[in-house]
């Protein structure tokens, strides 16, 4: 950082409510359903018509992040990928978040403005207006809470709920790179405590630690699909392993699955890092969080009109309940479906 900018940061006056004017003074109100943005005891908003859909998520340093590799404005963008991600994977258009942050001591106002850095930077990327929140002391550590909200008109709505016999699997993007930029942060984290002079290793890395850093949500998909005619039968967002959140659309629709193996998107870097590490890279797929990728259905009869996108993979079909939810590997042998598949589970196959 900069003199100037530190000189910037540091200089605020009136405490809190001067942090919160800075705040306020980069975001933007770009919606008409934004009566009332930040400034008051709570933000207005007027959908009209619609549908409001809101989810709210929590992150809780030493849990969901470490700041001793995460940059706190690639953070600041990373919990307002996660929050809309929820909303798009309702169908929905986000349109406002609104974070809650308590600090300790330990972070400065500078610090504070960079997450909020990141924070703006993220709703000018997906037309989000930050539209409130509240700033708060703790004992320790940084804990995040951010509200998205968004609309869909009530005949848009995806639930989990809806996948039916014969639908087809989709999965957008790539699998397991988050999970493989976290294994490679936290070995270098651990090498460089145990011998401080050495410089972590992470050049020829940026895709996996990107992913891990800075995802990004895939608004554009939504937009594939309505241009297509194509609404999802069921759909959710995959902020844990795709085995788990798979299971979690089965267990709504009561129904089953089977998916093939060598059809789940791994990307070559992916690979490579988990190689290293001594995983199966089908494993990091399966299990690995925080790819913020949608996992949905469609109808078979819809597979002519997406049989050819740059989007999203179709990696299965959805069965009834009573056929059980299954992995088919690249030998043909079957596996179920399990959130705690290992290296050692398709070893021994």
């Amino acid at each position: 950082m900069t003199e100037e900018l530190e000189n910037e940061y540091t200089s605020i006056p009136n405490g809190k409510a001067g942090l919160v004017e800075r705040i306020k003074s980069g975001a933007s109100e770009s919606h008409s359903q934004t009566v009332m943005g930040i400034g008051d005891d709570c933000a207005i908003l007027d959908y009209g018509s619609a549908d409001t859909l809101m989810s709210t998520t929590i992150f809780a340093e030493g849990i969901h992040f470490d700041l001793t590799y995460t940059p706190i404005k690639h953070l600041g963008y990373k919990v307002v990928v996660a929050a809309i991600s929820d909303i798009l994977a309702m169908n929905g258009t986000p349109l406002h978040v609104s974070i809650a942050l308590a600090v300790s001591n330990k972070v400065m106002q500078q610090h504070i403005l960079e997450f909020y850095d990141g924070v703006h930077a993220a709703c000018h990327e997906y037309d989000i207006d930050l539209v409130g929140g509240d700033l708060s002391t703790a004992r320790t550590g940084v804990t995040i809470a951010v509200t998205a909200m968004g609309e869909a008109y009530d005949n848009e709505i995806v639930y989990r709920n809806g996948a039916q016999p014969t639908d087809l699997i989709c999965v957008t993007g790539n699998l397991g790179g988050a999970y493989m930029g976290l294994q490679l942060l936290e070995r270098e984290k651990t090498l460089f405590n145990a011998n401080p002079g050495q410089q972590p290793q992470l050049s020829g890395n940026d895709y996996i630690l990107r992913r891990q850093l800075k995802p990004e949500a895939k608004a554009e998909v939504l937009k594939y699909l309505k241009a297509k005619d194509v609404k999802p039968t069921a759909m959710i967002n995959l902020s844990s392993g795709l085995a788990s959140e798979l299971m979690n659309i089965c267990r709504a629709s009561k129904m089953g699955c089977e998916i093939f193996e060598e059809r789940i998107p791994i990307h070559p870097d992916t690979e490579k890092m988990a190689k290293e590490f001594n995983i199966n890279p089908i494993v990091t797929a399966l299990n690995g969080g925080e790819d913020y990728e949608l996992l949905f259905t469609i109808p078979l009869g819809c597979y002519e009109k997406i049989k050819e996108n740059d989007f999203f993979s179709i990696i299965g079909s959805i069965n009834k309940e009573e056929l059980g939810s299954n992995v088919v590997l690249r030998d043909g042998s079957i596996i179920p479906l399990e959130p705690s598949l290992n290296s050692q589970t398709f070893q021994n196959q």
